[in-house]
């Protein structure tokens, strides 16, 4: 009698769980606002927008990756959907540390998010 009870609950919520997985694996459309800084900023130092476009760009041509910022707090890693993959900073660098708004789909895993960006552009000026 448990197992039919066991079985009766667990088979629904594994069934649910497998089709979550395979939907997060597609990814899910987004559209993000937020500021496109270093990713060591964006984590070491606490920052809720970027220092300055130079200093943004500086960290990327030294070889730091860029990410988004959201305005929700979250950080936003850019990947590409090819394999091999590329970086991303070459497509973030001319939006280094400026307000932008991206759409594309996003991922999530471990606690992270990314973002296969397919449209950006930057918004307004910034005071």
């Amino acid at each position: 009698m448990k197992f039919v009870i066991a079985k009766k609950f667990v088979f629904p919520f594994l069934l649910l769980a497998t089709f979550a997985t395979a939907a997060s694996e597609s990814g899910a459309p987004v559209s993000v606002k937020g500021y496109v800084l270093d990713s060591a900023c964006a984590f070491t130092k606490g920052l809720k927008r970027p220092i300055s476009s130079e200093c943004a760009i500086a960290c990327a041509k030294a070889g730091s990756p860029l990410v988004i910022l959201g305005d929700n707090g979250t950080i936003y890693w850019p990947i590409a959907d090819t394999t091999p993959s590329a970086g991303q900073n070459d497509k973030l660098l001319p939006f280094a540390g400026r307000k932008i708004t991206a759409s594309g789909k996003s991922f999530q895993r471990g606690g992270s998010t990314a973002l296969v960006i397919e449209k950006i552009e930057p918004l307004g000026e910034q005071k």
